[in-house]
């Protein structure tokens, strides 16, 4: 049995001293003599599976493989390939066979076929080529450190405003004119945060006898009459009777 491989434009024949090898060359880049030797490829299917060593041409090569959907895989402890779909069929007068390869992905539906895989004339014959994807990392590098990363700290900017306030301020209020200082001045004293923060005698404070718990308990406070106590003119507010 013979078999040809095709594209989407090429249908070429094997050689008969390769009528039922399968070849895969590895890529230029990176470099095929830097590939451990211990690395291989296997065409896996449902109850066949074929292995094939890396040979010293750079290639693997499949003897005696039998029609079927095929995925070819490279097992390489420092470099990683993209798998490929194989599938090898019976031509109608039986006595060639039509290869055609195509990229895949794991976890994608075995139907979803990537792109086509262009034949390649190599020294081994016709064949695919692979297509590498990096390197493979096995240890994760310890991150280094960096003055930017914590100036990205968003804590470290609050901080960095703050203090450019404190220091930036009194120098801006020095640099104002009498006038313009005086009106600042009491639109501070005046403003609502300046209020609640140096603390204003309860008569210009409203919030100051404020009684949450009879608000929400729906009852209307009443209003502080003075009494005396014990004769000696001192006066005290009488709370809200719940």
């Amino acid at each position: 049995m013979r078999f040809t491989f095709e594209t989407s434009a090429i249908l070429a024949l094997f050689p008969l001293a390769l009528a039922d090898s399968l070849t895969l060359y590895l890529p230029s880049n990176p470099n095929p003599f830097s590939i451990p030797a211990n690395t291989h490829a296997t065409l896996s299917s449902a109850g066949v599976h074929f292995s094939a060593p890396l040979s010293s041409a750079n290639t693997f090569v499949f003897h005696n493989v039998t029609p079927g959907s095929y995925l070819a895989d490279v097992h390489c402890p420092t470099d990683a390939f993209h798998p490929l779909r194989i599938d090898v069929q019976l031509a109608e007068d039986g006595e060639e066979g039509i290869v055609r390869a195509w990229e895949t992905y794991r976890g994608n539906d075995w139907g979803n076929k990537g792109e086509v895989v262009q034949v390649k004339e190599g020294s081994k014959g016709r064949g695919f080529e692979l297509r590498a994807i990096g390197g493979k990392n096995y240890f994760m590098e310890r991150p280094q450190f960096s003055v930017f990363a914590i100036l990205k700290n968003p804590m470290i900017l609050m901080a960095l405003v703050s203090l450019v306030l404190m220091v930036g301020m009194p120098k801006l209020m020095d640099s104002m004119d009498p006038e313009m200082r005086a009106e600042f001045e009491a639109q501070r004293k005046n403003s609502p945060l300046s209020a609640a923060m140096t603390g204003q005698s309860s008569g210009d404070n409203p919030l100051t006898n404020f009684d949450m718990a009879a608000y929400l308990a729906g009852s209307k406070p009443k209003e502080s009459t003075p009494a005396n106590n014990g004769g000696n003119g001192n006066t005290k507010n009488q709370g809200v009777r719940r």
